[in-house]
């Protein structure tokens, strides 16, 4: 075997169709694109989801949904989340506690369940009876 003899197998290649070239070739005249009409003219294609001037189903479809960036860097924390925790509670031992996801920018606790015991917490917002509930339990805020 030589490179010079090389070859691909019978009908792995197919010839190009040559348009235009005569009645016999059975694409002459109008080139397999039959008489007429959008498509058989030059430049007659029109932009994707065009439906010939109707209002197109993107545009028929009414919009939904809506993601807040806002909403998942921001996060909120239970009083009883915060029980397991040691002191002082930051937004990276929340973080690497698993209660607030990561790429969380601030964290807020909410009163909701009880606070064990005394807990302080350092760049960690809190609501009115969250912040009341913490320091009832001896614990404390800073901000």
């Amino acid at each position: 075997m030589h490179l010079n003899t090389l070859r691909p197998a019978d009908g792995s290649r197919k010839e190009k169709r040559r348009l235009g070239r005569g009645i016999g070739s059975g694409l002459g005249k109008t080139s397999g694109k039959g008489h007429k009409g959008q498509k058989a003219r030059a430049g007659g294609f029109h932009k994707v989801g065009f439906e010939g001037g109707q209002m197109p189903l993107q545009r028929r479809i009414p919009k939904r949904g809506f993601r807040s960036r806002v909403a998942r860097s921001h996060a909120e924390v239970r009083l009883s989340e915060l029980n397991g925790l040691e002191n002082p509670v930051t937004l990276l031992s929340l973080i690497g506690a698993g209660v607030v996801p990561q790429g969380t920018v601030k964290a807020k606790v909410i009163l909701s369940g009880a606070v064990a015991g005394a807990v302080t917490l350092e760049g960690v917002s809190a609501t009115a009876g969250a912040r009341a509930a913490i320091e009832a339990a001896g614990g404390s805020i800073k901000d």
